[in-house]
């Protein structure tokens, strides 16, 4: 029987197979355009490079980088001589710190400028630190790393890549991706979109998230196509960019199709850089109807939305293109090569239409969160991966996402711990008890607030900016809550949902 997943191969294999001469990458900032032939050969060089500053097979290589050229040379070389561990750049010490500690952090890839809380947390952990520069013809290097030492290539089942996934109930967990769950993912969005070699990508989302490194980037690498990266989302610029470079599609958050739309003009023709854009893709956050259907009517495009997290190395579920089927409104489409049920509390698999937990099974599934056999225990079900997302499959297969089991805030496609802004909060002196919980927004889609019971004189403003100091700024509460009581069950539990619920009643 023909397995109806393509080979998989290491992420340095996506690019072999496409003509050297082929242009891979675009910097538009400065005009660079590196061919295929120029990214394996900086992709080597670099591996090597690392291989020469100590970076062995497993070892963990750390990157504080914003978007760019740099950062795509970096995850493919890091990936190639041991393993990428890519952190949001808007960390602070204390959060690096975690995570370098957590992962275990060979070394340290930082930009040449700022980046002033990742130096501090690397040197209190002892981990090494190196400069990524990239000069004006888009050669990318190590700083002062002049040595190579030779490669032997990764295997399909290595690890490529470890991400962090938020947990509702206590500490990050490490998502482990193997080069095979990462280019059976890439080849999954490419085969859903129908990727071709004449594609380009505009690649808005942040590089140390699987999607702005899967959907935007390894799928249309895995299909010879090219990739635009400018250093930061700019809607002043966007449609620019995307009319001189050609860009034929690009996935975003909600959060970023909203204010491309807050852009437009009553009456306004579509933008010139929307021209060539075969689709437009949303995923990570769940896309309101309407604003689907106001970037249709703005961009001319069709709005496709998808579903992804990390433990499937992204993708799972999309609408489909307008030839292969309808576009379903509040759905996340159909299975993309990865198999969708639907399973009650006692592991039983449920019919169309009734609600039950999202379950996924497939190649591109990560096996188990490292060094975590709880969350594994409840996590995974004969084979099946529990999402702990709420939702019901109809008739024609199409996934319509209707809660979280878990409570993690969704903040614009950022996941973030609740249970780890209420620890952040109860180390300050006058907090006796904290809940932290997410709100609607319209921007946003939610957004972060908590109540607090203090033991001490305290002002609101004092906390948020304790917060300020203290978390990235995804994940500081907007609001705090200064309160006498918890809402509680009737049990004494504390559930962050009638929290939430509480303090909106009294704002209403």
């Amino acid at each position: 029987m023909t397995s109806p997943y393509p080979s998989p191969s290491t992420l340095v294999g996506l690019l072999e197979s496409t003509p050297a001469d082929r242009t891979a990458v675009i910097v538009p900032e400065n005009d660079i355009r590196v061919t295929y032939g120029g990214l394996r050969q900086q992709v080597q060089t670099l591996a090597e490079a690392l291989a020469a500053a100590g970076v062995a097979r497993g070892d963990r290589v750390g990157m504080a980088l914003p978007n760019g050229l740099p950062t795509i040379v970096s995850f493919l070389a890091a990936s190639t001589a041991g393993t990428a561990a890519p952190l949001n750049p808007g960390y602070k010490e204390e959060e690096f710190k975690f995570f370098l500690e957590d992962t275990n952090a060979k070394v340290l890839l930082l930009p040449p400028d700022g980046a002033t809380d990742a130096r501090k947390a690397a040197e209190a952990n002892g981990v090494p630190t190196f400069i990524v520069e990239m000069d004006a013809a888009g050669t990318v290097t190590l700083s002062e790393v002049t040595a190579r030492k030779t490669l032997v290539p990764p295997a399909v089942d290595d690890v490529a890549l470890v991400l962090h996934t938020s947990g509702s109930t206590g500490r990050p967990k490490r998502v482990p991706l193997s080069h095979t769950n990462l280019s059976i993912s890439a080849h999954n969005v490419a085969r859903s979109y129908a990727l071709a070699s004449d594609d380009v990508s505009l690649c808005v989302m942040p590089l140390f998230h699987v999607h702005g490194l899967v959907a935007s980037t390894l799928a249309p690498l895995a299909t010879g196509g090219s990739i635009i990266v400018p250093a930061r989302f700019n809607p002043l610029s966007f449609w620019q960019t995307a009319e001189a470079y050609g860009a034929t599609w690009f996935s975003a958050v909600p959060t970023i199709h909203q204010l491309l739309l807050a852009r437009v003009k009553p009456g306004a023709s579509r933008p010139a850089g929307a021209a060539k854009l075969r689709f437009i893709r949303s995923c990570s956050a769940s896309l309101p109807p309407q604003v689907m259907h106001d970037l249709e009517a703005a961009f001319g495009a069709p709005v496709l939305e998808a579903y992804g997290m990390s433990e499937a190395a992204h993708q799972m579920s999309s609408n489909p293109l307008p030839a292969n089927g309808p576009r379903l409104p509040g759905s996340v489409g159909r299975g993309t090569d990865v198999k969708i049920s639907i399973m009650d509390e006692a592991g039983k698999h449920l019919g169309p239409n009734e609600r039950g937990e999202v379950v996924i099974q497939g190649p591109n599934v990560m096996t188990a969160y490292e060094n975590n056999p709880e969350a594994n225990a409840t996590s995974f079900t004969d084979g099946w991966f529990r999402t702990g997302d709420q939702g019901f499959l109809d008739d024609n297969g199409y996934l319509t996402l209707v809660g979280r089991l878990k409570e993690l805030i969704n903040r614009g496609g950022e996941k973030i711990s609740p249970r780890e802004v209420d620890e952040v909060l109860l180390k300050h002196p006058a907090i006796g008890e904290a809940v932290c919980f997410g709100v609607p927004h319209k921007m946003w889609g939610e957004e972060v607030e908590a109540a607090v019971v203090v033991k001490g004189p305290v002002t609101e403003a004092e906390l948020l900016a304790y917060c300020k100091e203290q978390l990235s700024d995804f994940k500081r509460p907007k609001q705090i809550h200064i309160t006498e009581t918890i809402p509680r069950t009737a049990t004494g539990k504390i559930q962050r949902r009638i929290v939430a619920q509480a303090f909106a009643t009294r704002a209403s």
